[in-house]
């Protein structure tokens, strides 16, 4: 593939003429002659690329002159010039590096007059007092330090001069600094400025270091007094926060580079630093008065904490800590600056802060690395950073808290410190055998004891794995690697999974091979065989992640595993499926060898083998496959090459002529975007190779005829199979076709045509002319497309349209060009929206065409509008925006007319000829030119103020709708008298005027006269008028659309006309002053429309204007947004109720307003006006103190919503991270006020913060661990909220947990419980945390106590992660012997409740972990028993609260259950023992007793079955249950109430389904279970009932009577005749009918008797009729399994002949046919078809 050579643009120079007069006048030598004329030619030249070329030859003439007078004036003058053009040039300028080499090649006899010269170019330059030059100043500085030994000797002559200039432009823009407050744009240069002079600084100081010393010899001197004044402004850029991050950065190096310079090196400086870091003035009593006098701003008064953070970067980057021993003062401080930094951790806010302080960390773990492995450090030093020493702990709560950072440069610095944590210990320790230190021991047992869904494990595991070996986990954990590969299915954890196995199997590959050995076997069935199994069994998402990120990896460490993979999937092929969703040993197959192809490890080869591995019928068979990823990977083997020019063979081509047409009609989206990627690559493969042959073809020799022929038979394979291609995807585009099939057959067709070409005749013999194929039936179709109602359709139609050969399309023909103009402007007044679009497309399409201008002359001239085409003497411009000019002039005249008419009629408006969608076509065909300045600047002018004069009067005349209180039609209750009359005119106008008909029926618009008044429901008849029906939703779709278009016009204008401006002067099409007109227009729409449609796209066309406004080089422009910001901000805080801001529907546009002013500041500025907007809104969004009214409330309403778009948009970023504690605070205190509309906003406003916070929710599961964090994390992130929510949760507690049993809910409690329950603790957070979660713990247990229940439900919730694994028995065992022993009038069962509840969801939730070792999730339960089986009267009749019973029934099943293993000891036997008495004795079995109008009494006996389903179906063993078993499961099945029965039949049906060779108690209950199904009425129970008996052996017994077949088969089949009104009951009747049937064919081997077949056939009818298409998928599902399953008994038995079951069927009309056909059992063939698919359906 050819690539072209970007083109390089070089700034030319330019030198004053007095200067070139200067050199003509000087005298000199032939040589400084020559130069002097090489000089005067490129002074003269206007292209820069030219003069690098001469400068290049002022080079070589420098080395070509051995020696001469240095003295002469010619000589001189050219070195001034050189020295003028040097210092006028930015460094990024090519130029600039050609003049640097011209200047390094000076002769040494001519050097120190080049020096002179620079030098004095320099000083002149120095002394310039513009502020404007400081930047180019500052880079010329640099630029002379930057491998130019002249220029580093002119920087030494200046030495005092340039730093006293640094001082000056560091003062000039710190004064700068404060004066551009809200410049975003200028603010950003400025910090690049600053950045570059400080850098500048330091480079000088570097660079100098001797001038320096000398200068400290002498206490008075301007060089000394220049580096005193760059230390105060360093200082003044540390302590001032209005700084960027960067700049203060530069200047912590800057300080520690000038003390080290200053003091030299040694312990000396190390204790400067030292007293600097910890702001300390003891520690600068060594230091010079001097010195302590410029640094008094960092140790004298309250300074910033990250003033800390940015000295200790400088410390560790501009000190030295390599080589020998450091001294005491040293080691100290290399000890001392993780303290300050971790001392950081509690303060940090911003994101930037936290990504420095991780980065700074991770250098100094780099620098304490340096220092150990020097030698010469102390005992004491190797001791402290030691694993097990109190700064590596801190250092280790520090990565725990941080590892799952949501930012990506935290988190690999985290694991970069964690690496050298590592390294540190094994340097500092000097164990010999990694494996046997304690140290790392301890730490790998305490990570794989974490969760998986941990982030920060895989990476430390990873880092673990390079010290310790892959062996030693794998011993440790030997399920490791299928326990990773279980968690690919997660896409969140994924990567993480993937890199954690690459580094285990490599590492595991390499100790193998080390052992030496066969030991290719081990590590194949440690790690291949596990990912075969996961391919072929997995579901979807896991195998896709596998072939993304793990399988690659696997073949490109060990390629030799290729063929082991293809033999064991092979030989596995005839195995059993796994589940529907998986994609079997082929599927697996096929990921494994594309894969291979990928990574170059498989080729094709050609015969009957893919790759010599694989025949290329399973090939074949794989891409017509059910199973979409099957599919895809098939495809993928075919397309997918390591080299692009790898010919296609024939083989290839015949297997995409197999697999394209039955893969058009894709419904899914992703599987159409993976397969037009996966042939683009192909059609890639096809140019590259192409390429290659043509220039193969051309380098043979004539006598090399077999070769050539093989070339271009190939080629002409190529052209043969593209035709093909082209064809195939033509015919896919017929009218009708579906959206899946044009959209792929479109954008296929576009890569054809992108990839090769359409034309007709082609110069390149690499490209094919396919555009000889294309008829114009075929283009017809394209255009057809036009029409389409979807979106992409269009646009990609309209993009091919223009691709295709003109003869095909047919536009060259006027008449057919006029036809399609008429359409196209009909379509554009269209009152549908995509009719509009279909108009614009269309209108860009015959922009292209030469005679549209005369089409739209005679259009103008038949519908009468007032168009003139373009003069004929301004031809020469393109073509492109002649035509669209015109159209743009036509349709603005159009336009024009119908804004007149709607400002009389907006109804006629509505109905006849909608505004929006002439806009909408004028949008588009500005769009179609580009950013180009255009030829017709003195025609677009008038016509673009035209645009935007009427765009503002198509606004005044739909506004009024939009901005109405109520703009879906009903009636205003606006204030404002002109927008009130204004809306009164159009609702007199839409309604009847006797009447509210209106709302109940449309009105009718004909031709009658103004002045009548029509009939409220007339009807439109004759009369030769056209009549329209409008309602008021027609009337707001018009102008919600119309002000879209409108938003979207004015937004284009702005984004891409050119701007016209006076300073500097730069001719464009839009003056500043409209472009501010746009800006107050978008302000008044956004802040007064009410429709959402109306201000969400006004925000889209505002946004335009916006970034326009950040790119402009005008100071006036770039000043608007923060000047609108800031008006808007006192505009809320002024608000009330009489304001025009919309208080209701979420503010409407005034947050959308916010949001676009705010995402525009550059990234590179300090992000001012976001952090000032935020501090105000958040003030403005706490309560206040003074007592609630609309007065106060309302800007708190437009706080809260604004502050929740905010923290939603994600162009913001991290940057609105720092707020997120206050936005919590507010929505939280928020939710107290007694205001709806406060705690509304309020509510949305903490819903947002949650997502923002923990993620976006992508699962179900409301105990998911994937959106939380450790509490360590979230309070580190935001320590503002750990004192805030637990002195929240304090007053809930205390308003909740009070004794006088009222009922007392504090609105606080939901918000809070939400918030807690998504933290966990962490295992590896220390005991003494100062940010610990025990305190929340007491008061979580108390909100338990709610007279609520869902509260008392949250807090039980909330509880659980708030305990640490260890706790659990001891909490437990509290909570436990918290309840009352004996019932007494004390008791409350509020607190009984709750207290229950906790103690069972902590039981619970340790005993479902399955990721915590075996012995954690069994808390102790010995004294557990014990209190529990002390009150046991709680379950009993004593306790009169059936709630608390049934809690502690629930807490008895979990407690004696399967989950608790055998019986440990007599106390849990007891128990069991104890609850199962409880269970005889209760309501449960004494139907008289039934509370079922009790509240609770279901829940109740719920539990109650619970408990005696675990004793009797479940584990009787486990309860001693055995022989009463099946009676009391025959009492359950008896029970009155239907929740119990249908649990007790949940049961036993998956008991079934588990273990269906072992019924165990089940089979005693077979008589009742039937004696159930004939008398149930419940149908939920029904069907589980009948499902039960399926799976059940024949035949049934009913007391002592045994059911005959046939009358089995009969009650099935009535059953399923009656039960066509429940899915569920049909399904589970028709599989036991089937059921029945089967066993009757089984049981008669000679054929069945002619009793039977009546039913044999009843059965077969009603097979046909579940399958047919409008039945239910689920009933199509059972019956397609009912027929695999039946297909050995009854379809394939040779005993009994299918027509035999047909052959006494009696003939009747079939629904789908006209003519008489068997109703059951056509074929074979047909009933295996039908059950194919529905199986194929179900799994699409």
């Amino acid at each position: 593939m050819v690539v072209k050579k970007k083109e390089v643009k070089v700034e030319p120079v330019f030198l004053d003429s007095g200067r070139l007069e200067t050199l003509n006048a000087l005298e000199g030598g032939p040589w400084a002659q020559q130069l002097a004329g090489v000089l005067q030619e490129c002074a003269r030249l206007t292209d820069g690329v030219q003069q690098i070329q001469l400068i290049k030859k002022v080079g070589v003439l420098f080395q070509q002159q051995g020696d001469g007078d240095a003295r002469s004036p010619l000589l001189h003058g050219c070195l001034d010039v050189l020295g003028a053009m040097f210092f006028s040039l930015h460094s990024k300028n090519p130029l600039k590096r050609t003049l640097v080499s011209a200047l390094s090649a000076v002769p040494g006899w001519l050097q120190e007059e080049a020096v002179g010269c620079l030098s004095r170019c320099l000083s002149e330059r120095l002394t310039a007092h513009a502020p404007v030059l400081y930047p180019l100043l500052t880079d010329n500085i640099s630029s002379c330090l930057d491998g130019s030994s002249l220029g580093e000797r002119c920087i030494h002559s200046l030495l005092t001069e340039v730093l006293q200039f640094i001082q000056t432009a560091l003062c000039e823009y710190h004064r700068q600094n404060s004066v551009l407050a809200g410049s975003p744009v200028a603010q950003a240069q400025l910090m690049q400025a600053s950045l570059a002079a400080v850098k500048a600084s330091m480079l000088v100081v570097q660079r100098a270091p001797e001038q320096v010393a000398s200068a400290l010899r002498t206490p008075l001197g301007p060089l000394l007094d220049a580096l005193r004044g760059l230390l105060c402004c360093y200082t003044r850029l540390l302590t001032e926060g209005d700084f960027v991050q960067v700049v203060q950065s530069a200047a912590g190096m800057a300080v520690v580079l000038l003390t080290r310079s200053m003091l030299g090196a040694g312990d000396r400086v190390a204790s400067v630093v030292a007293g600097l870091l910890v702001g300390s003035e003891d520690g600068m009593s060594g230091a010079p008065q001097w010195l302590s006098e410029s640094c008094r701003g960092l140790y004298g008064g309250a300074r910033p904490p990250a003033v800390s953070l940015f000295l200790s970067h400088g410390a560790l980057a501009m000190m030295s800590w390599q080589g020998k021993g450091p001294g005491p003062a040293t080691e100290s401080l290399l000890l001392l600056v993780p303290t300050v930094l971790l001392g950081l951790d509690c303060s940090v806010r911003e994101s930037s802060t936290a990504i420095s302080v991780a980065r700074v960390l991770t250098l100094w773990s780099g620098a304490a690395l340096d220092a150990l492995q020097g030698g010469g450090c102390s005992t004491g030093l190797r001791h402290a950073l030691t694993g097990g020493a109190e700064l590596p702990g801190r250092l280790l709560e520090h990565i725990y808290a941080h590892w799952e950072h949501p930012l990506d440069g935290v988190r690999h610095q985290t694991k970069a410190l964690f690496r050298n944590l590592l390294k540190l210990h094994q340097t500092a320790s000097h164990c010999p055998d990694p494996g046997a230190d304690p140290f790392l021991a301890s730490l790998m047992h305490s990570l794989l004891a974490l969760e998986w869904h941990s982030k920060g494990k895989y990476s430390a595991l990873s880092c673990l794995v390079e010290y310790l070996g892959a062996r030693s986990l794998l011993e440790r954990d030997p399920g490791l690697p299928a326990q990773l590969l279980s968690l690919m299915g997660d896409q969140s954890l994924a990567p993480y999974a993937s890199d954690l196995l690459e580094t285990l199997f490599v590492s595991h590959r390499a100790q193998l091979a080390a052992c030496g050995g066969a030991w290719a076997e081990t590590w194949h069935r440690t790690w291949v065989t596990p990912l075969l199994a996961a391919l072929c069994e997995g579901q979807l998402d896991q195998t896709t992640y596998i072939l993304d990120y793990c399988l690659p990896r696997v073949l490109k460490c060990s390629p030799d595993s290729l063929s082991h993979m293809v033999r064991a999937l092979l030989d596995s092929q005839n195995r059993a499926p796994g589940s529907p969703g998986c994609r079997g040993a082929l599927g697996a197959l096929m990921t494994c060898l594309r894969a291979a192809r990928a990574q170059g490890v498989l080729s094709h080869s050609s015969g009957e083998l893919w790759g010599g591995l694989v025949p290329l019928a399973l090939l074949s068979r794989a891409l017509v496959h059910k199973h979409d990823q099957v599919r895809l990977d098939a495809l993928g083997l075919v397309c997918e090459s390591s080299r692009s020019t790898e010919t296609l063979s024939a083989q290839e081509m015949d297997l995409i002529r197999h697999f394209l047409p039955v893969s058009l009609n894709n419904q899914s989206a992703g599987v159409r975007q993976q397969t037009i990627s996966l042939l683009k690559k192909l059609l890639c493969r096809v140019r590259d190779s192409t390429q290659l042959l043509q220039k193969r073809l051309e380098q043979l020799r004539p006598e090399e005829p077999d070769q050539q022929g093989a070339i271009r038979s190939t080629l002409r394979s190529y052209q043969e199979f593209l035709h093909w291609l082209c064809e195939s995807l033509f015919q896919a585009l017929f009218p009708g076709a579906s959206f899946p099939s044009c959209l792929t057959a479109l954008t296929l067709l576009g890569l054809i045509a992108d990839t090769f070409s359409f034309s007709t005749v082609t110069s390149d013999p690499g490209v094919f002319a396919l555009g000889q194929s294309v008829t114009p039936a075929q283009a017809q179709s394209v255009l057809h497309c036009l029409t389409s109602s979807f979106l992409e359709v269009k646009l990609l139609a309209a993009q091919l349209l223009r691709r295709l050969p003109p003869p095909a399309v047919g536009l060259q023909e006027p008449g057919r060009v006029l036809t399609l103009l008429r359409a196209t402007l009909d379509l554009s007044t269209s009152t549908k929206p995509f009719d509009s679009v279909t108009a614009a497309h269309l209108l860009n399409l015959l922009a292209h065409q030469d005679g549209l201008p005369d089409a739209l002359s005679r259009c103008a001239q038949e519908q009468g509008v007032p168009f003139q085409p373009a003069p004929p003497d301004e031809t020469e411009s393109p073509a492109l925006e002649r035509n669209t000019l015109a159209v743009v002039r036509f349709l603005l005249e159009c336009l024009r007319a119908e804004v007149t008419r709607a400002e009389s009629s907006l109804l006629q408006a509505a109905a006849a000829h909608p505004l929006y969608g002439r806009a909408h076509c004028i949008t588009a065909a500005l769009q179609q030119l580009g950013a180009q300045s255009p030829r017709l600047a003195g025609q677009w002018r008038p016509l673009v103020c035209d645009l935007i004069s009427v765009s503002y009067k198509m606004s005044d005349v739909v506004s009024p709708i939009v901005q109405s209180s109520s703009p879906e039609g009903l009636i205003p209750m606006d204030t404002d008298s002109e927008s009130a009359a204004g809306l009164q005119r159009v609702l007199q106008e839409i309604q009847p005027r006797d009447s509210n008909a209106f709302f109940t029926s449309a009105r009718q618009l004909g031709p009658e006269p103004p002045g009548d008044d029509p009939p409220p429901h007339a009807h439109a008849t004759g009369g030769g008028g056209e009549h329209y029906r409008v309602t008021a939703q027609m009337v707001l779709v018009c102008c919600w659309r119309s002000m879209k278009e409108v938003s979207m016009l004015l937004g284009a204008l702005c984004q891409n006309l050119p701007l016209q401006t006076l300073d500097p002067p730069r001719d464009g099409l839009i003056t500043e002053q409209q472009v501010e007109g746009v800006g107050q227009y978008f302000r008044q729409q956004l802040l007064q429309s009410r429709h959402r449609g109306a201000f969400e796209l006004a925000y889209v066309g505002f946004v335009r204007l916006t970034d326009m406004l950040t790119r402009s080089q005008s100071p006036a422009l770039q000043q608007l947004p923060g000047r609108w910001l800031r008006e808007v901000l006192e505009e809320v805080k002024s608000s009330g109720p009489s304001s025009k801001l919309c208080a209701t529907r979420r503010s409407a546009g005034i947050p959308f307003y916010i949001q676009a002013l705010l995402t525009s500041e550059p990234k590179s500025s300090s992000c001012g006006l976001l952090r000032m907007t935020m501090r105000e809104l958040t003030a403005l969004a706490m309560p206040g103190q003074d007592p609630p009214g609309d007065r106060s409330t309302v800007p708190q309403v437009h706080a809260l919503n604004i502050l929740r778009a905010l923290f939603r948009d994600t162009r913001l970023g991290e940057n609105v991270v720092p707020f997120v504690s206050q936005g919590m605070q507010a929505a939280i205190l928020g939710f107290t006020s007694p205001v709806w509309a406060v705690r509304n906003s309020s509510t949305l406003l903490f819903s947002t913060l949650i997502t923002r916070i923990f993620g976006v929710k992508r699962g179900k599961d409301e105990n998911a661990k994937k959106n939380r964090m450790t509490g360590r994390e979230f309070f580190t992130r935001f320590p503002a909220l750990y004192p805030f929510l637990l002195g929240q949760l304090e007053a809930v507690a205390n308003t909740g947990d009070s004794d006088s049993g009222v009922l007392k809910l504090h609105p606080s409690l939901f918000l809070l419980l939400l918030i807690l329950g998504r933290l966990y603790p962490s295992p590896m957070d220390g005991s003494s945390s100062p940010l610990g979660l025990a305190p929340f713990v007491p008061f979580i247990i108390r909100c338990g106590h709610s007279p609520v229940q869902r509260s008392r439900e949250m807090a039980a919730r909330a509880l659980v992660p708030f305990v640490l694994v260890t706790q659990v028995p001891s909490i437990i065992r509290t909570l436990v012997q918290d309840l009352p022993e004996e019932p007494g009038p004390g008791s409350r069962h509020n607190h009984i409740h709750g207290t229950l509840l906790q103690v069972l969801h902590l039981l619970r939730s340790h005993q479902e972990d399955t990721h915590r070792p075996h012995a954690l999730r069994r808390p102790q339960t010995r004294d557990i028993t014990a209190a529990v089986r002390s009150r046991l009267w709680l379950a009993t009749r004593r306790n009169p609260c059936v709630v608390t019973r049934a809690a502690f029934l629930d807490l008895l099943a979990c407690l004696c259950g399967p989950a608790s293993g055998p019986a440990e000891g007599e106390e849990l036997a007891s128990l069991r023992e104890a609850a199962l008495g409880i269970v005889r004795a209760s309501e449960l079995l004494d139907s008289s007793a039934l509370p079922s109008a009790v509240p609770g009494g279901p829940p109740y006996l719920q539990s109650l079955a619970r408990l005696a389903v675990s004793a009797s179906v479940e584990s009787p063993e486990l309860w001693g249950a055995e022989s009463c078993g099946p009676q009391l499961l025959a009492q359950l099945l008896q029970s009155g109430a239907y929740e119990v029965r249908l649990l007790v039949l949940d049961a036993v049906l998956s008991r079934l389904q588990r273990d269906p060779a072992d019924p165990g108690p089940l089979s005693a209950a077979h008589s009742t279970l039937a004696g159930l199904a004939l008398r149930e009425t419940h149908p939920h129970c029904l069907a589980r009932v009948l499902r039960i008996l399926s799976l059940l052996d024949l035949p049934w017994t009913r007391g002592l009577d045994t059911l005959e077949d046939r009358e089995l088969l009969s009650w099935a089949l009535s059953l399923c005749q009656e039960s066509t009104h429940s899915v569920d009951v049909l399904c589970a009747a028709l599989g036991l009918a089937s059921r029945v049937v089967v066993h009757v064919v089984e049981q008669s081997p000679g054929g069945v008797s002619g009793a039977v077949l009546p039913e044999l056939q009843s059965w077969g009818r009603l097979v046909e009729r579940c399958g047919r298409d409008e039945q239910p998928a689920e009933v199509k599902l059972t019956t397609a399994e009912i027929l695999v399953a039946a297909t050995p008994a009854v379809l394939a038995n040779k005993a009994l002949p299918l027509g035999e079951i047909s052959a006494h069927t009696p003939r009747g009309p079939h629904p789908h046919r006209g003519h008489d056909t068997p109703v059951c059992g056509r074929s074979a063939h047909t009933l295996y078809t039908i059950a194919m698919v529905c199986l194929y359906r179900h799994s699409r």
